[in-house]
Formats: structure tokens, C-alpha cells, sequence
């Protein structure tokens, strides 16, 4: 434990902060680091496969640490050309090599390479923004976002390196693993199988047409050459993510909500349940996707509500699935999910900075993911040589204490049925969080 912590403070010092926001700026510079330390319980486990959870007690951790720079290449905020780039630093170990959940337990875990430091660019890309008139909105100064004022009706390209989810499903109390919720369950729509590499992150583009109260977007993005490998197959017309969103602001009362409903479609080289089965049927031998792989689609909706619900409470729901017919490729072994939340700010017991986060969600699989699981196939996260098949039920909770530039959160998560399979578990992880923001 010593070399993470060691790296995360030699990481905090080379922060350096933006200027102030209150002012349109042409440049600045923000920062971020998180470590997150996980220990999982020992649980009942009559059986394990090559993909199982490991049943012991065990230990995980994860670094990152960024760094966030930008810089207005011309024009102003209300028509703009913005330059954003992120170097990234990241290390850790996960809970059995990442294997034997739907919800894995850490969302930073996906970033992370090994237990030595490592270097990388997450994100390299352009934005452009073309005013369209309407009332004007302050932008504060923040991680690739440059300060300013900007007009509430636009249009926004972004064009570049980055994540799926730096545009898509932009929920407010459950999407960010360093200060929210960490189950991958929760930091976007479970079935959401977003084109990214082994990071998760892609290259490609998203066009944004922004209006006072609602939004449509839609982009093309790369998919991995293999299934979540880090290597991108730059054959972005044979080989892509399509995805589009539709966005609405409303109000019941004074208690502000928006609904957004996602649709996407996969286009790329993979392995496919029902042949895997049918090659093997009559047989004893054990399925394998492997030798099924061919350019084939994935396609697959979202719906998600976010909702104020007092003064200081809000509340979350999301809904998606996909046909479930071809394996994980991007994101995880969810083909269908339902996850709902609450957060409290702290203002409710004079800490208004805190926040207190309970969230649930049952994933599952298609029925011919269940077929192939059940006669011993392994996917590239589960795979217990047999499967009792129930959806897997994930119960989440954090709190998060703020102490100025720096928050402590500890969190604890009771997984239910992991990887589906009812003869395993339950899972009780635990877990305790420091980020640092500048």
C-alpha cells in the first residue's frame, strides 16, 4: 500500500489551479487525483470458474491522478473554438483481475493497467460552439471547460479523443466514480455497451443541438479491434458505435428534473451466443464464441430520469437493455438493467458540502447469454463453468465528507447473485475513497 500512496501525494503536488472563472478565460488548468482502497468479505462458494470472483477475502486499490488543460483557440465563449487535453497517470489492483461481476465494484478500475505506474493521453479533442441566441448562462471554470458566458440555444461539436460518456447520459447524482457512486452499475446505463477501448475511452465525433429546456445529440465513435482490448480498429465504416439522445428539462413545482432516452447501435467483428451453442449441440464439449466471431450489430435503448426532490435530496432512475445476442464489447456483461438512487446533501445537518448516496440495481442477461453461461462459456468478465441463473442485485451506499479542496468518502456495496449465478455469494465490499480537486 505504501507505493500508491506515495504516488498519489507526489501526483498533488505538481497540481497547479485555473484563474478565476468569474472572467472569460483563454486558457486554464485544473487537476484531480483519487485513490480508492476496497476490501471484499469471504463469501459461500461451492464452485468457481476460470471467470469467478474469487471467494476469499481480498484487497484492491486504484490511483488516478489528471490533469485537465485547456485552451480557446479563437473566437469567444459564445462562438468558440476550444483545444482540450489530459494526461493521466493510473495504477491499482483489482478484485480478481476484474473478473466475476456484472457490477464491478470500483469504476476507476477500468482506467488501470497493473501495480506500476503507468502513462497515458485519456483525451485529446475540439470543441466548437456556435451561438444561436436565446437568454445567456455563466460557464464556471472547470475540468475541460473553459470560463465564460454562452448562449442557452447552440450548437456544439465536439471531435476528438475522449469518452462516450463525457456526452451521453450526463446524469447529475450517478455518473462519476471518483465522487459519486463507484459500481459500474451506476456510472451510466448498465446495457449501455458505449464504444471505448480498454480505458474507455474512443476517438469520434458528437454533434450537439442545444435548446432552454431540451437537446439532441448523436455521434460515430471507434469499437476495439477485439472485445474491450486497448488497440481501436480505425475502419470507422465498418467498424463503429452509432448513438443518439434526446434530452428534456422540465418541472414539477419548483423541483427540477430532466429525462434523456438513448438509443445505439454496434457494428463490429464478434463472437455470437446462439452459434457458439449450436456448433457444440449434441455434444459434451463446452461453447465458445471464439470461432463465431463475425461482423455483426449490437443495438440497444436507455431511458434516464434525474429529479430534485427537495431542497436538499435528489433522486435518479435508469432503464436500458440490448438484443443480448453477441457478446460484451466495450463496457460490461449487462444486457439488461434498472438502477434507481438517492443523494442527500449535507445541508439538511449544516455540512451543505456533504452527500449521502443510497442506490440499487438489478442487471441480467438475454436468455441465450444465460444458455451459453449455463453450459460453461465464459464471457471476457463471467464465467462460472455453470450457472443457477437470478439477476444480479447490487445495493450501494456512500458518504461523502467535503474538507475544502479535498473529499473523503467511504462506501460499502451488498452484491447479490454476482455474475447471476444464485449459488454464489452474496458479496460485501467496502470500500473508503480521497479525491482532490484544484
Amino acid at each position: 500500500m505504501l507505493k500508491p500512496l506515495l504516488a498519489y501525494f507526489f501526483a498533488c503536488i505538481g497540481c497547479f489551479c485555473s484563474s478565476a472563472w468569474s472572467q472569460e478565460e483563454s486558457w486554464n488548468a485544473h487537476f484531480q487525483s483519487t485513490f480508492i482502497r476496497q476490501d471484499k468479505a469471504a463469501f459461500d462458494s461451492p464452485y468457481a470458474g476460470q471467470n469467478s470472483l474469487a471467494s476469499a477475502k481480498a484487497q484492491s486499490y486504484s490511483l488516478t491522478a489528471t490533469a485537465y488543460l485547456g485552451l480557446r483557440l479563437g473566437g469567444n465563449s459564445n462562438k468558440s473554438t476550444e483545444l482540450y487535453f489530459n494526461p493521466e497517470a493510473v495504477q491499482g489492483v483489482p478484485l480478481s483481475n476484474l473478473t466475476g461481476l456484472g457490477g464491478i465494484s470500483n469504476g476507476e478500475l477500468q482506467k488501470v493497467a497493473g501495480d506500476q505506474i503507468s502513462f497515458y493521453r485519456p483525451r485529446i479533442f475540439i470543441r466548437q460552439t456556435w451561438g444561436l441566441g436565446g437568454e445567456r448562462e455563466a460557464v464556471a471554470s472547470g475540468q475541460n471547460q473553459l470560463a465564460g458566458a454562452r448562449d442557452k440555444n447552440r450548437l456544439m461539436l465536439t471531435a476528438g479523443n475522449f469518452a462516450m460518456t463525457d456526452i451521453f447520459d450526463q446524469n447529475s447524482y450517478a455518473h462519476d466514480a471518483r465522487t459519486q457512486f463507484l459500481n459500474w452499475s451506476f456510472l451510466t446505463h448498465g446495457a449501455y455497451d458505449f464504444a471505448a477501448d480498454a480505458r474507455g475511452y474512443t476517438w469520434g465525433a458528437a454533434l450537439e443541438y442545444i435548446q432552454a429546456d431540451w437537446a439532441i445529440r448523436g455521434g460515430r465513435f471507434l469499437e476495439p479491434r477485439t472485445s474491450n482490448g486497448l488497440p481501436l480498429n480505425w475502419n470507422i465504416f465498418k467498424s463503429y458505435g452509432d448513438q443518439i439522445e434526446y434530452e428534456r428539462s422540465y418541472a414539477i413545482g419548483e423541483h427540477k428534473g430532466k429525462w434523456r432516452a438513448l438509443a445505439f447501435r454496434n457494428v463490429a467483428v464478434m463472437g455470437n451466443f446462439t452459434d457458439a451453442l449450436n456448433q457444440v449441440a449434441g455434444t459434451l464439449v463446452t461453447p465458445n464464441f471464439d470461432t463465431t466471431r463475425r461482423p455483426q450489430s449490437k443495438v440497444g435503448i436507455g431511458l434516464s430520469v434525474e429529479q430534485t426532490l427537495s431542497k436538499n435530496m435528489g433522486g435518479f432512475f435508469r432503464a436500458s437493455m440490448h438484443d443480448g445476442k453477441t457478446e460484451t464489447f466495450s463496457f460490461t456483461e449487462i444486457d439488461r438493467s434498472i438502477s434507481t438512487g438517492v443523494v442527500l446533501s449535507g445541508g439538511a445537518w449544516t455540512r451543505p458540502q456533504d452527500r449521502l448516496g443510497v442506490a440499487w440495481a438489478v442487471n441480467g442477461l438475454s436468455s441465450t447469454h444465460r444458455a451459453y453461461a449455463a453450459a460453461g462459456g465464459m464471457g471476457f468478465f463471467i464465467g462460472d463453468g455453470q450457472l443457477n441463473y437470478k439477476p444480479e442485485t447490487i445495493t450501494e451506499t456512500y458518504y461523502l465528507w467535503a474538507l475544502g479542496r479535498q473529499q473523503l468518502s467511504v462506501n460499502a456495496q451488498f452484491i447479490k447473485n454476482p455474475a447471476y449465478n444464485a449459488d454464489r455469494g452474496p458479496v460485501r465490499v467496502v470500500g473508503v475513497r480521497w479525491h482532490t480537486e484544484f
